[in-house]
C-alpha cells in the first residue's frame, strides 16, 4: 500500500517497482527504466554495429555463381546473411523508436498505454513532460540526478524547471 511515484510501473514479471518504467525487455531479462534506459541504449548501439560488421564479413565470404554447386557450398552463409538482415532491420527499428521516444520525453509505456494512465489522461497537454527535443536528448544522455516528474508535471509556466 506504498503509494507509487509518478511515472512508476510495478513490473509483474520481476515483482520491482521501477522508475520511469519503459519496458520489460526479453534480450535482457530485465526492466528497462530511468537508471538503465541509457545503458539499454548503449546496448542497442552495439547490437547494430555487431550485426552491421558481421553482414559485411558474411557478403564479403559470397561470390556469386549461379549452379547448384555454389548454391550447396554457400547456403550456410546465404542463410546467415538473411539472418543478419533481418535482426538489423529489428535492431535499427528499435533504436529509432526508443531515440524517437527519448526526444518526446515519454516511454514505452506511456506511449502504448496512454489512455490507461490517469496522470496522463487527465493532462492538458498531450504530453506534460515535453521540454522540447533539445533539453529531452540532454536530460537523457547527459544528466546523472534523477529527474523529480512532479516538479515538471505540476509546473504551469514556461520558464525551465
Amino acid at each position: 500500500m506504498v503509494k507509487q511515484p509518478m511515472r512508476a510501473k510495478h513490473c509483474q514479471l520481476c515483482q520491482h517497482c521501477v522508475r520511469r518504467y519503459d519496458h520489460h525487455c526479453p534480450w535482457i531479462e530485465n526492466c528497462v527504466g530511468e537508471k538503465n534506459h541509457p545503458l539499454f541504449m548503449v546496448y542497442l548501439s552495439v547490437q547494430l554495429v555487431v550485426l552491421l560488421w558481421g553482414g559485411h564479413i558474411a557478403w564479403s565470404g559470397l561470390y556469386f555463381k549461379q549452379s547448384w554447386e555454389w548454391l550447396r557450398h554457400n547456403i550456410f552463409l546465404l542463410i546467415s546473411f538473411l539472418l543478419i538482415v533481418v535482426f538489423t532491420i529489428v535492431v535499427l527499428l528499435l533504436l529509432i523508436s526508443h531515440l524517437y521516444l527519448i526526444s518526446c520525453n515519454t516511454t514505452t509505456w506511456e506511449f502504448m498505454s496512454y489512455h490507461r494512465i490517469s496522470y496522463l489522461r487527465h493532462s492538458e497537454l498531450e504530453n506534460p513532460f515535453d521540454q522540447g527535443v533539445i533539453r529531452n536528448l540532454w536530460r537523457f544522455f547527459c544528466s546523472c540526478h534523477l529527474t523529480a516528474w512532479e516538479k515538471i508535471y505540476f509546473h504551469r509556466n514556461n520558464e525551465p524547471v
